[in-house]
């Protein structure tokens, strides 16, 4: 066969040996739908629908039969007459890799950037640009989307690694001929915005929101949202607001602060040691302050609190979030694990110039994931202990205070009045240890009590000293200062402190202080900003307070007799219900089609924070997370279990949507310990149904159905038919995944029963999608047709999106199990479309259906594709499931490519994942690829 090659994306041609064949508009149309089906067998009907539609002309037959025999004679003159074939039930292209560039575009837009970078090239305009047929719109316009798909794709590989200005002129071009294209405007964004364009930036992200909603009457997803808001935070240099507040009144440190201005290059990592109160965090961030000329991407901040009383330190996954998520990096791309974090973190640094502060490290396995790689950011750690074996680590060890640098601080903070009794100065600085903590907190002491002099502060810290003096040397002077500032303060304001020190999270904002202390939130607001002055609080973020370490131990030393009586205990109680209740609002808004919603009353005169759209709660529920994990354990552990309960399962939706599973796993069985003991039958039982559920989604199939099993047990004993449902709907999720299809029918049924019993609409659309599966497994495709659709008539008229998507999911994968291609790929784009808004873990699960329906009707490149993505979601949020069908899929497709050695690698993952997950049928599947 001589040289050949088929062009379709662009004017339709065909050349060989370079010379271009020709041919008219109809021959080359019918043998671009034969080349875009090379491979398959295509029946004289289907081509005649292709050409004409639903209303062909007579001579239809007769049309065909003559094009078919001109395109042999053009090909004849090639010498290929044999690349299209008359077969048994029609017509067939025969073709070699490489030779049509549209198979070659989708082979190439599945590999790396430079290959995505050879699929683009090979389009020349706009595909099939001078045919005319039925089918050339739709065509055209399917691949139109696979373009800009792959576009998107090096687009985003082009950002992360820090290419932006390469990108600007193509995206300008694609925004303008696809201005309602909205993963395309939000890279058009990120690039002016990495390009020092901000004003562009915002411009561009203020004329997509008008022309959507102009055309579409919509509003933008989170995901452009979150775009938006990194630009609008800073042109680049917005990520400085996260380094914590730097003191005005800064004093001493000349020799360190030498050290850490003056770095050599190739420094990427300085480790700051020294004892509690040394002042450590202080340095670091007025180092950080200053160095911002040399770190224009911005300054990060982290306190991983290994030194805080009555916590655990933070994991360096959490930590490596909360780095992720200051650069910018949205909840649904956050992977799960800390390897990936890690990878994902030292990715986005790559290309930029930050400064990441990281404060109270345990030792250096705690802060080896957050370290910066090879980039040109640079890490400053502060920890008490010298880490020693931090390899390359610039090192830097903090002493007490020179008298010196004592004076000046503690006179910048008192003013003039310190230099009139400079003994009385020195003995109130011997008092305090030369500790930057204990001088600053007793100079705001005195700086607010005029009458007082020097010597009187010094007189009473001795008092206090004489006390204390059972405390180490270095900490005495720290909690002489405290104990003085503290019985200097206003009953009220005493009373936020001790308070406070009962409050399990990090930190507070307003609304929860007030309900923690049962005042008005402007009263609330207004102790928190008196302590912030007074140093009794720090504020790391506008609106939230948190303590110093050392204070926080002595708050809630101050509260501990407290938190036994009765004020205490009513002080918690409305704390939780004040969590409690902005959780239900905050998950009505954000996921308005729970199964088994919960209803909680909050406590009387409460007030709590406006919440007026989707937008609104998922940025209350991912400001509060930490605190509300914290909140959920600590109720569970002291009995306040029906506050644990509702936390617990109002909180798994949005666990599950940000790859957070392992955490819901974990507050599910501290609630099922607290619910047991308090012997609450009914919360019991909904806690096992929301562990059988917690353990469906991680693929442990065997807990699910234990949990599941044990849910139905106690639920039918505590009389609630509901949560029996859920039970019986999860155990049969199990069996249906270990392929017992009858034993997961019958447990469907009685869920349907249960919830149409209970009139649970939202429950009976659920159980009707999957009645629709169930029976699509067992070969039963008119009753899993009418399921189906008495599914989505349901889900239609309650406005479900997650039961629309289940449903249209449901129907691809029959459609495409009944050969019919089309429609499936249709439901199953529509399904996709509606994933976008409901979290990653549904588009992995969407995107693998598309690629298998792609695989069904021949398309293994657009299967590669669908599933090679999948299995990129599926890995950043930890989903072993969708990850293992992604590996299944990706093997199918290769091996119907003949790619032999990628097929044994997927089908070996795939394998190892599906056997743990007790799925018998498609680890059948993997070995026979195998």
């Amino acid at each position: 066969m001589t040289s050949m090659r088929f062009s379709l994306l662009g004017p339709v041609e065909v050349s060989a040996e370079g010379h271009t064949l020709g041919g008219a508009p109809r021959h080359r149309a019918m043998l671009a739908y034969l080349l875009l089906n090379a491979g398959s067998t295509v029946s004289t009907d289907r081509l005649i629908e292709a050409m004409w539609g639903p209303t062909p002309p007579e001579t239809a037959k007769a049309q065909v039969q003559a094009s078919v025999m001109a395109i042999r004679r053009m090909l004849r003159a090639a010498q290929a007459e044999n690349i299209v074939r008359t077969r048994p039930a029609g017509y067939a292209a025969v073709t070699e890799p490489g030779q049509v560039d549209v198979h070659e575009f989708r082979r190439l837009a599945a590999g790396d950037r430079d290959e995505i970078r050879q699929a683009l090239g090979l389009w020349r305009g706009q595909a099939l640009a001078d045919v005319q047929a039925d089918y050339v719109s739709a065509t055209r316009a399917l691949l139109e989307e696979q373009r800009l798909t792959a576009f998107e794709r090096l687009a985003g590989l082009e950002l992360e690694a820090g290419r932006h200005a390469v990108l600007l002129d193509e995206l300008a071009v694609e925004v303008v001929n696809h201005p309602l294209r909205e993963r395309l405007r939000g890279q058009y964004m990120l690039a002016l915005h990495r390009s020092g364009r901000q004003a562009e930036a915002l411009a561009a992200a203020r004329d997509y929101r008008t022309t959507l909603a102009e055309q579409q009457g919509l509003d933008p997803s989170r995901e452009f949202a979150a775009v938006e808001e990194a630009v609008l935070r800073d042109d680049r240099h917005a990520l400085m607001s996260f380094l914590p507040y730097d003191v005005p009144d800064f004093a001493g440190r000349e020799a360190e602060l030498e050290r850490l201005t003056r770095l050599p290059d190739g420094v990427s990592v300085v480790a700051i040691d020294g004892m509690a109160g040394i002042g450590k965090t202080t340095l670091a961030v007025h180092a950080g302050h200053l160095l911002a000329e040399r770190f224009p991407d911005g300054g990060l901040f982290v306190d991983l609190q290994a030194h805080t009383a009555g916590r655990d330190p933070v994991d360096p996954g959490e930590a490596l979030e909360i780095l992720l998520r200051q650069l910018g990096v949205p909840a649904e791309r956050m992977p799960p694990g800390t390897s990936e974090r890690a990878a994902l973190w030292r990715a986005e640094l790559s290309g930029l110039r930050a400064l990441v502060v990281i404060d109270n490290a345990a030792d250096t396995q705690h802060v080896r994931p957050l370290l910066p790689g090879g980039s040109g950011s640079m890490a400053v750690i502060t920890s008490r202990r010298r880490l020693t074996d931090l390899d390359g680590a610039h090192a830097i060890s903090v002493d007490v205070l020179s008298e010196r640098d004592a004076v000046e601080l503690f006179t910048g903070v008192v003013g003039p009045r310190a230099r009139e009794e400079p003994a009385a100065v020195a003995e109130v600085l011997r008092l305090c240890g030369f500790l930057p903590l204990a001088v600053r907190i007793a100079a705001a002491r005195l700086r607010h009590r005029p009458r007082w002099t020097v010597d009187y502060l010094a007189v009473r810290l001795r008092d206090q000293s004489r006390r204390l003096a059972e405390l180490a040397t270095a900490e005495r002077g720290v909690a002489a200062a405290f104990a003085l500032s503290y019985e200097q303060l206003s009953p009220d304001h005493r009373r936020m402190f001790r308070l406070l020190g009962l409050h399990p999270g990090q930190d507070v904002d307003a609304y929860a202080a007030a309900a923690l202390t049962d005042l008005t939130v402007t009263r609330a607001e207004s102790l928190l900003e008196d302590l912030l002055d007074a140093h009794m609080l720090i504020q790391q973020e506008p609106g939230r307070y948190t303590f110093h370490d050392l204070l926080r131990d002595h708050a809630r030393s101050a509260a501990g007799l407290e938190e036994r009586d009765d004020s205490g205990k009513a002080a918690l109680t409305r704390l939780f219900a004040f969590y409690t209740h902005v959780t239900d609002l905050a998950a009505d808004l954000t996921y308005p089609d729970k199964v088994l919603p919960i209803r909680h009353e909050p406590a009387p005169g409460l007030e709590i924070p406006s919440l007026t759209d989707r937008a609104d709660a998922a940025a209350w529920l991912d400001a509060e997370l930490p605190v509300l994990l914290a909140v959920g354990a600590h109720a569970a552990e002291r009995d306040w279990h029906t506050h644990a309960f509702f936390l617990s399962t109002t909180l798994f939706p949005f666990l599950e949507e940000r790859g957070r599973r392992g955490a819901a796993l974990t507050l599910h069985l501290q609630t099922l310990s607290a619910v047991r003991r308090a012997a609450d039958l009914r919360s019991e039982g909904r806690t096992l149904a929301d562990l059988a559920r917690t353990h469906h989604a991680l693929g442990n199939v065997a807990q699910a159905s234990q949990f599941a099993r044990e849910a139905i047990t106690t639920c039918r004993a505590a009389g609630d038919p509901e949560g029996e449902a859920v039970g019986h709907h999860f155990l049969g999720h199990s069996l249906e995944r270990q392929d017992d299809f009858h034993g997961a029918q019958d447990h469907y049924q009685q869920a349907l029963e249960l919830f149409q019993a209970a009139d649970n609409r939202v429950g009976k659309g659920v159980l009707l999608t999957d009645m629709g599966e169930i029976h699509r497994h067992l070969g039963k495709p008119d009753l899993a047709r009418d399921y189906l659709e008495q599914a989505q008539r349901i889900n239609h008229e309650i406005g479900s999106p997650t039961s629309l998507w289940n449903t249209q999911l449901a129907l691809g994968n029959l459609h495409s199990a009944e050969g019919e291609h089309d429609a499936a790929r249709r439901a199953l784009e529509h399904a996709y479309a509606i994933s976008r808004d409901l979290g990653p873990h549904l588009q992995a699960e969407t995107l693998n259906a598309l690629g298998a329906a792609a695989g069904a009707m021949g398309d293994h490149n657009q299967a590669l594709i669908d599933h090679d993505a999948a299995l990129a979601l599926a890995t950043e949020i930890d989903d072993l499931n969708e990850a293992a069908h992604g590996h299944l899929g990706l093997a199918k497709a290769r091996y119907a490519l003949g790619h032999t050695a990628l097929v044994r690698t997927h089908a070996q993952s795939a394998l190892l994942l599906l056997e743990g997950l007790g799925n018998p049928a498609a680890a059948d599947a993997a070995r026979a690829l195998l």
